[in-house]
């Protein structure tokens, strides 16, 4: 199949929203310029994106922009997005799910010192335990191994990201061990993910690459 000129621009992060889009383009051997960006570069990037903000994608000169759209888009062309209209639903769900994560975790960012601890904490009681606790759940609906489709789908890929970055230790006021306490299930399935080999092997590169 040929696919369209891709060009993603994120972060230079082994994380966050644009991550899952790597992924499954590389998952389904796509080509495409993996532009990343430092945050000092931002300001003169800035302009550059629909909506002011990171991911966006140019495929074939056109820009979009929203991390869901992009991961959703990428997913159909690496065929990690169910065709059945409800397994597309459940994939959905996960998907928005995270980005509701990734939201209230924005929310924090910028804070400092005792307001941070105090804002993180509360995002872990009263959020993040919840949604961690139902993800589960419906990872358990759908089999216990893969979110929907009964395969790998872009709903893998971002709740795996959320919980490696939940589970890095680099976030403050947050414990490393908060997924696999409130849901062992999905840290497992974390694991399953990253082992997955062309997952272990695009980060094994990045390694390598620092």
């Amino acid at each position: 199949m040929n696919h369209p000129k891709l060009k993603l621009t994120y972060w230079d992060l082994p994380g966050g929203r644009g991550e899952p889009a790597r992924l499954a383009m590389t998952i389904g051997g796509i080509q495409f310029e993996d532009h990343r960006i430092s945050f000092a570069s931002w300001p003169e990037i800035r302009s550059s994106a629909p909506f002011h903000a990171c991911p966006f994608l140019e495929v074939d000169g056109y820009t979009i922009a929203q991390s869901n759209a992009i991961v959703r888009y990428v997913g159909k062309l690496a065929e990690l997005y169910p065709e059945d209209p409800w397994q597309a639903a459940l994939c959905d769900e996960a998907l928005d799910a995270v980005e509701d994560m990734w939201v209230k975790l924005g929310a924090t960012m910028g804070l400092k010192d005792e307001a941070l601890k105090t804002a993180r904490e509360a995002l872990v009681e009263n959020a993040y335990k919840h949604y961690l606790t139902v993800l589960a759940k419906r990872l358990a609906d759908a089999g216990g191994e893969y979110f929907a489709d009964k395969r790998l789908t872009i709903a893998d890929l971002q709740v795996m990201v959320m919980c490696r970055a939940l589970s890095s230790g680099t976030l403050d006021h947050i414990s490393k061990g908060l997924v696999q306490e409130v849901a062992p299930s999905l840290h497992d399935h974390m694991k399953r993910v990253l082992n997955t080999p062309a997952i272990s092997d695009y980060y094994s590169r990045l390694m390598a690459a620092k």
